[in-house]
C-alpha cells in the first residue's frame, strides 16, 4: 500500500480538532462544500457552503465517523438530520478564536489523503473559512 492507496487522515484531524476545542471550551464549527452527497438545510447554503455548529449544545445523537459526520440539529426551530461526507468538509476550527484546520475538498472519497493542515485566521464569514488550495503537501504546526 503506498501513501495514496493509504486511509485518509481528515476523519482522525477533525475528532482531534474537535476534542480539543471541546476541552478548551471552544465552539467546533465545520465549514463543508455542499453538492448532493451533503444532507443539510439548502435554505440555509449560501455560495454552495454552509457553515455547522457542531458542538455538544447544537447537536444531539452526533457521530463524528470515518465516512460521515452525522447529527440531529434544529434550524429555525426545525429539526433537520444532518449527514456530511468526511470529503466534503473543508475546516473544522473554533468560533471564537478562528483556530483550526483547513483541508482541501476531494470529489469522492477515494480521492488524494488529506496531508496539508493550515490554521483558520479569521471566521467573519463562511466564504471567509475557504482554504486555500495547496500545491504541495504541508504541515503547520498547532502550540
Amino acid at each position: 500500500m503506498n501513501a495514496l492507496e493509504s486511509p485518509s487522515t481528515r476523519p482522525y484531524l477533525i475528532r482531534a480538532m474537535y476534542e480539543w476545542c471541546t476541552d478548551h471550551g471552544f465552539t467546533p464549527f465545520v465549514s463543508v462544500k455542499v453538492d448532493a452527497s451533503v444532507q443539510v438545510p439548502h435554505e440555509f447554503v449560501k455560495d454552495g457552503e454552509i457553515v455547522l455548529n457542531v458542538s455538544l449544545d447544537a447537536t444531539s445523537a452526533l457521530k463524528l465517523g470515518n465516512e460521515f459526520i452525522e447529527f440531529k440539529a434544529r434550524f429555525g426551530g426545525k429539526p433537520r438530520d444532518i449527514m456530511v461526507p468526511i470529503h466534503r468538509v473543508m475546516a473544522i476550527f473554533a468560533r471564537e478564536n478562528g483556530q483550526g484546520m483547513a483541508f482541501p475538498i476531494t470529489q469522492s472519497p477515494s480521492g488524494p489523503t488529506v496531508v496539508g493542515m493550515d490554521l483558520l485566521n479569521k471566521v467573519a464569514s463562511p466564504s471567509s473559512a475557504q482554504p486555500p488550495a495547496p500545491t504541495k503537501p504541508t504541515l503547520t504546526r498547532i502550540k
